[in-house]
């Protein structure tokens, strides 16, 4: 089985998504018959790579509300992902353009190493609050997990791997994908967002027992309990009304 997640690093619900995937998939008596492949999404493609400015003021200032408010947002946030088992400091993010750790993780598939680099990538960016549109933090972090230090500074020089994250983008529009995280089994079931972990758990069934449109697996039809997802609007905590 096929799982492909089109997500994006600045995408707070991606890594809550992603943990609880992969919290399902600890179960899942055939994971080993399963591969899991990222797909590169951009919530903000004409994001600076120095704003200059904290996750705080960005998010004031896309929504219009003051700091103490949109820290409040950050507060649930980090609530949130730890329902995850994710200690986010999400406050410490550092808000930047995230085209370059696209290229860099379609670039260590080629390596066998997308599924670590992905996981460092999103650990530093709300755990840890490197600034991983900086050439330099994302070299570190690559050769981290492994990959070859001279090799992943060439790429990020040059424009490498752009045309495959554009792909990446626009096949994710042919299947409708309008926010991350969005996963897709086999290209037969689709999920969206962020949702509980018995929505995975159900749609990973259902594929595999299927084994071409795919059906969009719904959780909650409470909105409290409906899951998280991020569009180029901004990110929706469950519950939250506008």
């Amino acid at each position: 089985m096929n799982i492909e997640v089109w997500s994006d690093y600045m995408c707070p619900f991606c890594y809550i998504g992603k943990r609880r995937l992969e919290q399902v998939l600890q179960q899942f008596p055939h994971r080993n018959e399963v591969q899991l492949t990222f797909k590169s999404f951009e919530l903000n493609p004409g994001a600076v790579r120095d704003s200059g400015k904290t996750i705080n003021e960005e998010l004031s200032a896309k929504y219009g509300v003051s700091l103490q408010e949109a820290q409040a947002m950050n507060d649930r946030m980090n609530e949130n992902a730890r329902s995850a088992g994710l200690d986010y400091n999400i406050h410490a993010m550092v808000p930047t353009n995230s085209l370059d750790a696209h290229r860099l993780t379609l670039w260590a598939q080629t390596q066998g190493k997308m599924l670590e680099l992905s996981e460092r990538l999103f650990q530093a960016v709300f755990i840890e609050g490197k600034h991983t549109g900086d050439h330099e933090v994302l070299v570190a972090l690559a050769t981290e997990v492994g990959l070859d230090q001279k090799e992943a500074a060439a790429i990020l020089a040059s424009d490498r791997f752009t045309n495959e994250v554009r792909a990446d983008e626009a096949e994710g529009a042919e299947l409708g994908v309008q926010g991350v995280p969005f996963f897709v089994f086999d290209r037969k079931f689709a999920v969206s967002g962020a949702q509980p972990e018995e929505v995975f758990h159900d749609a990973l069934q259902k594929a595999w027992d299927e084994r071409s449109p795919f059906t969009m697996i719904s959780g909650s039809s409470s909105k409290q309990d409906a899951g998280g997802i991020c569009t180029d609007e901004g990110c929706e905590l469950p519950g939250r009304e506008g």
